[in-house]
């Protein structure tokens, strides 16, 4: 064989191990990449899946503080209401009672009241039930069911105008609460039983039922005003509760009927009665009841 030859013969041969050679690293390449591809499509969609990168659904309506985007519960309420609810309704003088009547206040039974309690225009024979013992000054009485003292149009000066001037109070806080624009309206067409309330002025043009226990759930200045074109009925055992440092004070139930507390039933707040409010047996009332009528008790706690 000459040397061209075998020249040639070793260029072929180089040629063919070369070639050899880059079909394996080829084949290499084409076996770890799946694994590779794999690896990085699955981290992708892991960082990209709406499942896991959308942010947790809000509870609404379940905080106390949520912006009072209404009652609690998911029940629609004072929309633009501030957290601490409508302004509080100004009782004048007729907040120094905690019964106040224009034509009475009666009680049977073992009855405990603690506060002032006032008639007027109606004489102090229309408070009965409560063995009054006038003082010497003539300008109140006493009982043994009343932690406080006992008033009426005629007793002695200056009682009478100071009672002129407090029922005179107690109608124009009515006519204020009446009057307040309104957040909610209508709320379970009467029926708040189960119901947490946030802070706000509800309005009804009927009457109110609270069959079972209703939550009031506000900060220690928050306002409630319940305005009511008819009757407030509250069923026996059954609790108005209050929650998250709300106080009986800042709440007013605005009654244009009469209002009854059931048996054992425990509520809380200012009733600002048009008519009668009645306190069935052991009823207990944390607050004040202010009537333009009469005011029945039956061995209840009043403070």
């Amino acid at each position: 064989m000459n040397r061209p030859s075998v020249a040639l013969t070793r260029l072929a041969a180089v040629g063919l191990l070369i070639g050899l050679a880059a079909a394996g690293c080829a084949s290499a390449s084409v076996s770890t990449s799946p694994t590779s591809s794999a690896q990085s499509s699955q981290s992708a969609s892991a960082t990209s899946t709406p499942l896991d990168s959308a942010a947790p659904s809000p509870t609404v309506g379940t905080s106390p503080t949520a912006s009072l985007a209404g009652p609690l519960n998911g029940v629609a309420g004072a929309n633009n209401a501030p957290a601490s609810g409508p302004a509080s309704v100004n009782l004048g003088t007729a907040g120094n009672y905690v019964l106040l009547s224009k034509a009475g206040i009666s009680t049977t039974g073992a009855t405990n009241v603690t506060g002032d309690i006032a008639v007027s225009p109606i004489a102090a024979t229309a408070v009965t039930g409560f063995g009054l013992v006038q003082d010497s000054s003539r300008t109140f009485s006493r009982s043994s069911l009343v932690t406080g003292q006992v008033y009426a149009s005629n007793y002695a000066v200056p009682t009478p105008s100071k009672l002129t001037v407090a029922v005179k109070d107690m109608e124009t806080a009515y006519t204020n609460a009446a009057g307040r624009p309104a957040s909610v309206t209508g709320l379970g067409a009467g029926n708040i039983g189960g119901l947490t309330l946030a802070p706000g002025t509800y309005k009804w043009g009927t009457g109110v039922n609270i069959p079972k226990n209703v939550t009031l759930s506000g900060g220690k200045n928050a306002v409630w005003i319940f305005q009511i074109a008819g009757t407030l009925t509250v069923s026996s055992a059954t609790k108005v509760i209050l929650a998250g440092g709300a106080q009986a004070k800042n709440i007013f139930w605005q009654v244009a009927g009469t209002t009854t507390l059931g048996t054992s039933s425990t509520f809380n707040g200012n009733i600002l009665d048009k008519k009668n409010i009645a306190l069935q047996t052991g009823a207990v009332l944390n607050g004040r009841a202010l009537a333009q009528t009469a005011i029945t008790l039956q061995a209840n706690r009043v403070q």
